[in-house]
């Protein structure tokens, strides 16, 4: 006996904003939209996401589902806002807080002023090294798992662009500010090049993406709302 499967409606085809809370990986989020609607339609629909955030960050992320993920590949190129905060005088072998500090500086020399114009001084294109524990592929392996084996590995330089980033709180060892960013632009390693530039060292203590292009995320859903929406709307049987 052929068991039919049930219809797949339009209401698969979706572009959800949704705004991503610490701790949870991007890939997550997309399996568990799959898991559900393949429970619910009996096969599996696409799902997919037009950039990742590390679990140390939160903010916007743009899922698309059903025939809705073509729209993905033209999403990969747009501009992205974040709202970072770093932490001067110490460093992290990642960048960010996922290992501990493990090198230490002097801050005693920081001034507002000093510390302004030299964020400022990063606006414009330039090169970055991303950071080593990060997911590029390298030689047919992850540089993450180069890292946490213990592996040396040249890191190629990327040329981004930082149109415009502003700091909007100083209480050291914290500075925060405000940047828009090409796409494949490292936050953690931008992090680290002000620590550098400031002669202080630096990490990324927390960051938060706040737009993809003209997506805000002010129109997002929390993932409370993904969740209700995924019982509520796409599994409906």
């Amino acid at each position: 006996m052929t068991v039919k499967k049930k219809p797949i409606p339009k209401s698969v085809d979706n572009l959800l904003l949704v705004n991503k809370p610490l701790f949870f990986s991007s890939s997550y989020l997309c399996s568990l939209l799959k898991k559900k609607m393949k429970r619910s339609y009996g096969r599996r629909i696409k799902v997919g996401h037009s950039g990742t955030l590390d679990p140390l960050a939160s903010g916007l992320m743009i899922i698309c589902t059903g025939k809705k993920t073509k729209l993905l590949a033209s999403m990969q190129s747009l501009d992205k806002e974040y709202v970072a905060t770093i932490k001067v005088g110490a460093t992290t072998p990642c960048y960010d807080g996922e290992l501990d500090e493990n090198r230490f500086y002097s801050t005693a020399h920081l001034t507002h002023s000093f510390i302004e114009k030299t964020i400022n001084s990063f606006e414009g294109e330039r090169l970055q090294r991303p950071p080593i524990y990060s997911a590029i592929r390298k030689s047919g392996d992850r540089l993450y798992n180069i890292a946490r084996s213990g592996r040396s590995t040249q890191i190629d330089l990327r040329e981004i662009k930082i149109r415009s980033i502003k700091v909007t709180n100083i209480n050291l060892p914290f500075i925060s500010f405000v940047v828009s960013c090409s796409k494949g632009t490292y936050i953690r390693s931008l992090a680290s090049d002000i620590g550098f530039a400031l002669n202080s060292g630096a990490w990324l203590y927390k960051l938060t993406r706040t737009k993809i292009g003209n997506y805000n995320i002010n129109k997002s859903f929390s993932i409370e709302d993904i969740c209700f929406f995924i019982i509520f709307f796409f599994l409906k049987i």
